[in-house]
């Protein structure tokens, strides 16, 4: 099966790529590379014997994503682009709706020209708001705190609104928690352009010696330590999510909603004395104010992708750390440019 995706250099993407190759799917990239490299296609072939086809284009392009679609007999779609730093939402909440909200609205609409009808969304926890309680489940209330996880929900209610006035379509919505570590190699990891808006390569640039420390944004949660607490899920669970998805409810139309998480909650302070560990090494660190749009603590309850897609993520916080750094240490300035 040809299996187009989008964001398909990107830290997700990437490794999503490696496990449908894995699992005998052709996954075709579309890609602007606004916040990944090509060099990724390099790593996937090294890794996998395979360099998937790669389409340089915007997802807000429809005759390009139409004209990918249809030349290459594509059955199922899986859509990463777009923009995902909570903060940098904050600052630029217009681009963010343009990137999200927009780019997927007119993947749909290619889709719909192309005649495909099987969509698998990249979605985030973060349309769960500040939760009441935890663990949290599939059923729980939507909001959003900041324009990312605003941009998210937007896009989920208007795939639910587009899959009731189209029931032959399969939309699968998979609301990850938090992506970390790397592909075991060391070949592929996270590589995110500028400062990092994300915990963990934040604390693996201060561990190869990039950056001085590590911001810990609040330490007056009501929380085990004071610091956030969050579901970190390793990207390999994560992209094997995907494939379980596509295997298991991609052939039967209807809107299909699942958490993508380990059902534990780590705080900051956690991750911090984790990647220690794993690097052998202090990682300093500064407590500074609240970011905007945090909140105190967030995980799942998987167990609905447990029992309906098979699937269940197995990968420690040790294995997380250690591939994290494994990549890191490998790769200090990230990918080339080539």
């Amino acid at each position: 099966m040809n299996v187009l995706v989008t964001g398909g250099s990107g830290y997700i993407g990437s490794h999503t790529c490696i496990q449908l190759l894995a699992a005998g799917f052709n996954p075709i990239i579309v890609d602007n590379l606004c916040n990944s490299k090509k060099a990724v296609l390099k790593r996937i072939k090294q890794v996998s014997g395979s360099t998937p086809t790669f389409i340089q284009a915007d997802v807000r392009d429809k005759a390009a994503l139409v004209a990918a679609l249809s030349e290459h007999n594509i059955e199922a779609v899986i859509h990463f682009a777009g923009l995902k730093a909570v903060g940098e939402s904050v600052e630029k909440p217009l681009e963010y709706y343009d990137n999200n909200v927009n780019g997927t609205l007119v993947l749909v609409d290619a889709m719909r020209e192309a005649g495909v009808k099987r969509l698998i969304f990249s979605s985030s926890a973060t349309v769960y708001g500040d939760p009441a309680s935890v663990p949290i489940t599939e059923d729980f209330p939507t909001s959003a705190t900041n324009p990312y996880g605003r941009s998210k929900l937007m896009v989920e209610e208007c795939l639910t609104d587009f899959q009731k006035a189209n029931s032959d379509w399969s939309i699968t919505l998979l609301r990850y928690f938090n992506p970390v570590g790397s592909h075991p190699s060391g070949e592929l990891g996270e590589d995110p352009q500028g400062i990092p808006n994300n915990l963990m390569p934040f604390v693996a640039q201060v561990a190869v010696g990039r950056r001085e420390f590590v911001s810990v944004f609040g330490n007056d949660y009501p929380t085990k330590d004071g610091t956030g607490v969050r579901d970190y899920i390793h990207v390999m669970d994560l992209a094997d999510g995907h494939i379980a998805a596509l295997q298991k409810v991609g052939p039967k139309p209807g809107l299909h909603i699942y958490n993508l998480g380990t059902g534990n909650g780590h705080s900051v302070l956690e991750m911090i004395a984790a990647f220690e560990k794993a690097a052998h090494r202090p990682i300093p660190f500064k407590f500074v104010d609240r970011r905007p749009g945090d909140i105190a603590e967030c995980w799942a309850d998987p167990s609905k992708a447990q029992t309906e897609l098979g699937w269940r993520a197995s990968h420690t916080l040790d294995a997380m750390v250690n591939d994290s750094w494994r990549w890191q240490s490998t790769n200090p300035q990230g990918y080339s440019d080539q």
